[in-house]
């Protein structure tokens, strides 16, 4: 890992596909997923959110294995969409960066001052996030 830029290393999930300076994740689940509310009404993570942060804790592994992050961080995500239907981008982002933020690449998600999420032209059913010092 540089100083300024997070950095995959080149092996793992993605190493492929153009994935430099960006961690390729799968999918996340839409906050609609992410969260269940138990019997008694108390709200946990769902079976299908803790199935994605585990699966993002070993991508970062693979792709990137560093020390926390410090300090202000810029992110730049880059959705691939899983299908063609309509979706909004903005219900994907509790669920990844809560994932990221769990698998250790930054103390807290509150570190990010800049944040910018697009929709990729090609259907992939993954997300590239590039993270760097601002």
């Amino acid at each position: 890992m540089g100083t300024e830029e997070l950095r995959s290393n080149g092996t793992g999930a993605g190493a492929n596909q153009g994935s430099e300076g960006a961690i390729v994740l799968p999918w996340p689940p839409s906050i609609n997923h992410y969260w269940k509310r138990s019997k008694n009404g108390m709200m946990h993570i769902s079976a299908e959110g803790v199935a994605f942060r585990e699966a993002v804790h070993w991508q970062v592994l693979q792709q990137c294995p560093l020390k926390s992050l410090q300090g202000d961080l810029s992110v730049d995500i880059e959705a691939f969409m899983p299908d063609r239907r309509r979706r909004d981008l903005d219900n994907i982002l509790k669920a990844l960066l809560d994932a990221i933020t769990h698998a250790g690449v930054w103390m807290d998600d509150s570190q990010i001052v800049d944040l910018r999420i697009r929709k990729a032209k090609t259907i992939g059913g993954m997300v590239k996030v590039k993270i760097s010092k601002s």
